[in-house]
């Protein structure tokens, strides 16, 4: 078989998919096809831009010591300060020498706890409870009870500081699920493994996968402590509920949501973008830290009609911001990703980065770790302070000369047609790419067009032979550019791997292949009709 025949296989195959390459009329160069250089792979020129919303979960509001009543405050607790630290260095010193003990020689995770153990372990709850006390939580408003343990199997909360945790341990004496990194922490591994934590990887579907089925089989088992949830993935300020992940939720168990709050004048004590240090040291210097803990009524699963754990996680959801009072968005552990990769840039307003990656995720499929990648790209494009991004930094970072097809592509994401791009829409234009049903094909395609002679690399020519159609005229110079861009491994020359990695990372980039793209497929349409008559 030729090579003609190999490329010519998919589109006359009547069991695969076909890659349908939508040909542009040339009379009529006003339509959305002339203007919209991915209509060859069918994505619609007004692609979904949502407004870009004005909250910010992660914020803490008092991320400075400000007025004077404060720093008098300060000054007059310093004595107490001292004495709270000390009482905390005790309490944690004895709680993990207990912890040692009641795990010693207990080898046996995948089974419950024996009594006499979880009973040494009071040692450490009643020091948890105490090291709350030296942060200033002398007492603890609560509304409500914990539903027993065979009713409500699955507890869930809102998850603001690190107090939460160590107040549960103390109250309810769960098993949690935490990240694997926790294991590694000083004093807190040791403690959590006392709790028969369930690790997971967030990135990882088999973690995610093995983790719910963890929580599934505690959760069936009374001889197992009940299994607390923080949902949302990560502390928020409080002031917002933001989505949540799955996990507590396919078991499909009833399930008591528990909500915290931390009313305050002065001292926000959200974990917020502040440091751990700093957070511990203005809780040392209150007179009184104040939390209210309130559990709420049991949400049940559907008995007469089956319901899937996404419609479990908005109810329960609806029932945690009803009783906070607060309304919950799309934001996701992904936006404090984002928000974290801003703030190391050094972006004045790193807010304006966070995209609600829950929607994202949802209606894109577009991972965290993706988006954390194309937000490498985008300020590399050297954003201006607030946050949009000029069409020449555009050209500079993709390698583009300017031109008439440079401009449709950036025109195509520049929803707002002023000249300028925001990180959203330069998320959203790639990932509509992304998820264009023929992307992959057109991306192997465009390979197999530039490799001519199917040695299963391309040089520099070769490239400069493909991409001439659309960029033409183009110097040495803008031709190494554009190969250095592809050539991932720098060992002067594109691997089929280095070419799908770097269309995947830069998937606007596929649209300078496409007039070779279209050529090609008008060319096997003529071939077909040709055979069709004879």
């Amino acid at each position: 078989m030729t090579s003609d025949e190999s490329l010519t296989t998919p589109l006359l195959s009547t069991t695969s998919p076909h890659l349908i390459l939508d040909i542009p009329n040339s009379q009529t160069p006003q339509s959305n096809h002339y203007l919209n250089p991915f209509a060859f792979l069918g994505a619609d020129h007004e692609f979904e831009v949502p407004e870009s919303s004005t909250i910010d979960p992660f914020r803490n509001h008092t991320p400075r010591i400000e007025g004077l009543y404060e720093w008098l405050k300060i000054v007059i607790c310093l004595p107490i300060a001292l004495a709270r630290l000390l009482l905390f260095g005790i309490c944690l010193v004895v709680g993990y020498l207990a912890t040692i003990f009641a795990l010693h020689g207990w080898n046996d995770r995948q089974n419950p706890m024996p009594k006499w153990r979880c009973r040494v372990l009071w040692i450490t709850r009643f020091s948890a409870r105490f090291i709350l006390f030296s942060f200033g939580y002398h007492w603890i408003k609560r509304r409500g009870k914990p539903a027993p343990r065979e009713t409500a199997p699955i507890v869930v909360s809102n998850h603001v500081s690190y107090v939460e945790p160590i107040f549960y341990f103390y109250e309810l004496f769960p098993t949690i699920v935490a990240s694997e990194s926790h294991d590694s922490m000083p004093f807190v591994g040791t403690i959590i493994r006392a709790m028969q934590v369930i690790y997971v990887d967030r990135f990882s579907q088999s973690s995610r996968k093995h983790a719910v089925n963890e929580i599934k089989r505690k959760a069936s088992s009374d001889q197992f402590p009940r299994v607390l949830l923080f949902p949302e993935g990560t502390t928020t300020n409080g002031r917002v509920l933001i989505s949540f992940q799955l996990g507590a939720f396919i078991p499909g168990y009833p399930i008591q949501p528990v909500i915290v709050r931390y009313p305050h004048v002065h001292f926000d004590q959200s974990w917020g973008h502040i440091s751990l240090a700093k957070l511990m040291f203005r809780m040392f210097t209150q007179f009184h830290n104040f939390m209210e803990v309130e559990y709420l009524p049991l949400v049940l699963p559907h008995k007469n009609r089956k319901e899937n754990a996404v419609h479990f996680a908005q109810r329960t959801g609806r029932a945690i911001a009803s009783g906070l009072d607060v309304v919950q968005t799309s934001h996701s552990y992904g936006d404090l990703m984002l928000l974290t990769k801003a703030l190391e840039f050094k972006q004045e307003k790193p807010s304006k980065y966070m995209v609600e990656m829950a929607w994202v995720e949802s209606s894109l499929h577009l991972r965290n770790l993706e988006a954390v990648d194309f937000l490498d790209v985008f300020l590399s494009m050297n954003p201006d302070p607030s946050g949009h991004v000029e069409f020449h930094d555009f050209l500079r970072v993709l390698r583009l000369k300017p031109c008439g097809l440079s401009e449709k592509i950036f025109g195509f994401i520049d929803a707002q047609k002023i000249g300028k791009i925001t990180f959203k829409q330069f998320l959203l234009g790639s990932a509509h790419i992304l998820k264009q049903p023929f992307f992959q094909q057109a991306c192997e395609l465009a390979f197999s067009v530039c490799d001519r002679d199917g040695k299963n690399y391309i040089l520099k020519q070769e490239l400069r032979d493909s991409i001439t159609l659309a960029i033409p005229n183009l110097n040495d110079e803008e031709v190494q550019g554009l190969f250095s861009l592809f050539d991932m491994d720098n060992d002067g020359r594109i691997s089929k791997d280095d070419f799908l990695t770097c269309l995947r990372k830069n998937p606007l980039l596929i649209a300078v292949f496409s007039p070779r793209l279209l050529h090609r497929g008008l060319s096997m349409a003529e071939n077909r009709l040709v055979e069709e008559v004879a």
